[in-house]
């Protein structure tokens, strides 16, 4: 009798942004996508076309990149600051999404779908109901806990209510589901018992052959804007409401004196917003802003510096995962971390040895901090080369990659070198 052929599976993701787009779920589902490649298996992703990165219109509909099959939805340019008009396009992409994956070229064996935007995952719920397709879900950021943390709307309202409802149906029947940290497996544990099972943990990541330590003095970024002879303060990426833009804008302006040191933010958001006024309104002369960046610019914009902040506000640290610590780990910068003492990127800092943490509020410490770092270099030398050294131990692809492959059931198809590589924790 002859023997059986096994199926490939093939792996089809749906993400509404994608490179070029500035969003940090686009880049990480292109290491994703890419990474499962280079392992052997089919991956396509379905995306919309660029809504940060709206003014580059070259981008084609169909293109091979990475070792991916990449498909784009055709869209107007709806990515607006108007939250109507971001909701709008969001609604759009999830049903251009539905109609399209009626082929099953496109949906594949296995979909993987994130949590942006919000309800795409209901495109694996009907796949799954009508058809009995499976798929897995990357919850980036646990909504809508976080608008509700935040007073964006009240815990009664209907659309809390409804949006909850779905999470509930979407998640039952998923295979599996991904998230970033402990404390988010905690909560969704807390608020679905009966999804424990399914709840896995893989940190985000790094590439530390795309970002990779250079000095100032060799940095064409860092001489493009006179950063080389001052001790600069990094804030590269989204500065909007969970992040704590409060005390880093207490603490730059009580460093006002400190003609050596200088801030830098690159992004955008509400405390970004903040901080443009503070600047033009000429309350903030240590102070320079830059719009994002584009990828191929992070290596030098994120070595640019001499110091880099993230920030989380209190009542939100188990409802996302800030993912640039990873990128200032790889740049071999030290960190500085405002949070609460709660926190699980204190442990991070704390085993690396790579910086320091801070409680929200604290601008005095921070800011007594980073002058003493500016006064010695040698410690900025040595906790710049543990945290790449943290990186390179814990936060790259090549060790996320197999816990993506086993968490969402390819483990019976991957190539022997994947299954011998496994780590035992897994």
């Amino acid at each position: 009798m002859a023997e059986k052929k096994q199926v490939k599976t093939s792996i089809s993701i749906i993400t509404q942004f994608y490179p070029p787009d500035y969003a940090a779920t686009g880049q990480f589902i292109y290491d994703l996508a890419g990474a499962l490649a280079q392992e052997g298996f089919e991956v396509s992703v379905f995306t919309g076309m660029p809504g940060y990165a709206f003014r580059q219109t070259d981008v084609k509909h169909e293109e091979h990149d990475n070792g991916v099959f990449v498909r784009r939805t055709g869209s107007i340019h709806l990515m607006s600051k108007r939250i109507r008009n971001k909701v709008f396009g969001s609604v759009l992409f999830i049903a251009r999404c539905v109609v399209k994956c009626l082929s099953k070229d496109i949906r594949g064996s296995h979909l993987v779908l994130t949590s942006a935007p919000p309800f795409l995952g209901l495109i694996g719920w009907f796949y799954n109901k009508f058809f009995g397709h499976t798929y897995s879900c990357i919850i980036y950021d646990i909504y809508p806990e976080v608008a509700v943390r935040l007073k964006v709307v009240a815990l009664d309202h209907w659309i809390v209510k409804f949006w909850e409802f779905v999470n509930r149906k979407v998640w039952d029947r998923s295979e599996s589901l991904i998230v970033l940290s402990e404390p988010m497996k905690q909560l969704l544990i807390k608020k679905h018992k009966n999804l424990a099972c399914k709840i896995h943990v893989i940190h985000s990541w790094a590439d530390p052959k795309f970002i990779i330590p250079i000095a100032k003095s060799e940095n064409w970024f860092a001489k493009q804007y006179g950063l080389t002879d001052c001790f600069v303060v990094l804030y590269s990426g989204n500065l909007g409401r969970c992040h704590d833009h409060q005390t880093i804008l207490k603490c730059a302006q009580s460093l006002t004196s400190r003609t050596d040191i200088k801030f830098v933010f690159i992004g955008n958001g509400v405390g970004s917003q903040i901080i443009k006024q503070e600047i033009g309104s000429g309350k903030l002369p240590n102070a320079l802003q830059l719009p994002y960046q584009d990828r191929e610019v992070l290596p030098y914009s994120l070595t640019a510096c001499d110091l880099s902040l993230v920030s989380i506000l209190p009542n939100v640290g188990d409802t996302i995962a800030p993912s640039k610590i990873y990128g200032i780990l790889a740049a071999a910068k030290p960190v500085a971390v405002i949070c609460p003492k709660d926190n699980y990127l204190r442990e991070i800092v704390d085993e690396g040895n790579c910086g320091n943490c801070f409680d929200n509020g604290d601008a005095q410490e921070l800011a007594d901090y980073i002058c003493w770092l500016a006064d010695n270099p040698h410690m900025q030398e040595k906790l710049g080369k543990n945290a790449r050294k943290l990186l390179e131990r814990h936060y790259t692809i090549d060790q996320a990659i197999p816990k993506y492959i086993n968490v969402l059931g390819l483990r019976d198809q991957c190539p022997d070198s994947v299954e011998q590589n496994q780590p035992s924790f897994l």
